[in-house]
């Protein structure tokens, strides 16, 4: 029991700065709607995502290799080329309390692929708390003037997908042992990048004009809501249950509409506080495993073995 209460200040940590990815995230929607210009959703993710990725490896002069070359190109096409696009689609076509609460969804996909891909137990914990994170999130952010455009809706849904497959991937396959995640962060926010090179000239065509709001905007969301925030994402699906870490995305959709309150002048009453309050409880209880409550219980006598998967992951940070 000793070995446990002294494991729970690190995890603390752990899930704190993890939860930072999501937060700085969670910016995305009032920059996209209020610096960048219009009508360009794969440039965006083109300049969120190449540049952040050649200083990483720059940085770290760390390429992938042998097996690594495939696993980086598939992860960074999931969690980057094909999400990125899809959530400034989202988020342009989108009112962005719509757009954040079908990416909401995204624990719920993982619980479901954490199962199938992980060969997990079903934790209906975790996944009844997901539900109720999707619930708080929608009555934070849909308001009674919601839009529904298909198109945006579909986008929103790929993208939670993409993103929940990206992230049970990156658990199943871990990070190379002397590989840091920095460079891991590097290899796919590059390899999305590249994806992203030619779509974005086929559909896109010439960029458009960046004057100083757009530069300001772009800088932000490729050096620290793509370089810095993936670090932290990656590095915490390495040393936390992937369900945990999926929960954590809920602080996006919460920390927009906090933002909208705060800059954008949108209203929040009853309703949105208690959406708050269900959306915090449930990525509160996420960060819960019911197995270690039984453990702190007595129930369990090999309770130092069993904490392991809980705090698992490399160390090498």
């Amino acid at each position: 029991m000793k070995n446990i209460a002294a494991l729970q200040p690190r995890l603390i940590g752990v899930i704190a700065v993890t939860s930072l990815a999501p937060i700085v995230w969670g910016t995305t929607y009032v920059v996209t709607t209020e610096l960048l210009p219009a009508g360009h959703p794969l440039f965006a993710a083109l300049l969120r995502a190449l540049p952040a990725g050649l200083i990483a490896l720059a940085v770290t002069r760390t390429l992938p290799h042998g097996t690594w070359l495939a696993k980086a190109a598939v992860l960074g096409v999931l969690n980057i080329g094909l999400f990125f696009p899809l959530l400034f689609v989202a988020a342009e076509r989108l009112p962005g309390g719509v757009a954040a609460t079908l990416g909401a969804a995204q624990p719920i996909l993982v619980a479901v692929l954490a199962v199938t891909i992980l060969k997990q137990r079903p934790s209906v914990w975790r996944f009844a708390w997901g539900v109720v994170g999707v619930v708080g999130v929608g009555l934070v952010v849909i308001g009674p003037d919601a839009g529904f455009d298909v198109v945006g809706i579909l986008a929103g849904l790929a993208g939670a997908v993409t993103m929940a497959l990206g992230v049970t991937l990156t658990k199943r396959w871990g990070r190379p042992e002397d590989v840091r995640p920095t460079a891991f962060a590097g290899w796919q926010l590059t390899a999305g990048g590249l994806f992203l090179l030619p779509v974005t000239l086929l559909f896109e065509g010439m960029p458009p004009a960046i004057d100083g709001r757009a530069g300001l905007g772009y800088l932000w969301l490729g050096l620290v809501g793509g370089l810095l925030a993936y670090v932290l994402w990656f590095r915490g699906i390495t040393k936390l249950p992937v369900t945990s870490v999926a929960v954590l995305g809920l602080l996006s959709p919460i920390v927009a509409a906090l933002l909208g309150a705060l800059l954008l002048g949108q209203s929040l009453g009853p309703v949105e506080l208690t959406g708050f309050a269900l959306a915090l409880a449930a990525i509160l209880a996420g960060q819960i495993s019911p197995t270690l409550k039984k453990q702190r219980a007595g129930t369990t006598p090999s309770a130092p073995q069993q904490i392991t998967p809980i705090s698992g992951g490399r160390n090498n940070d």
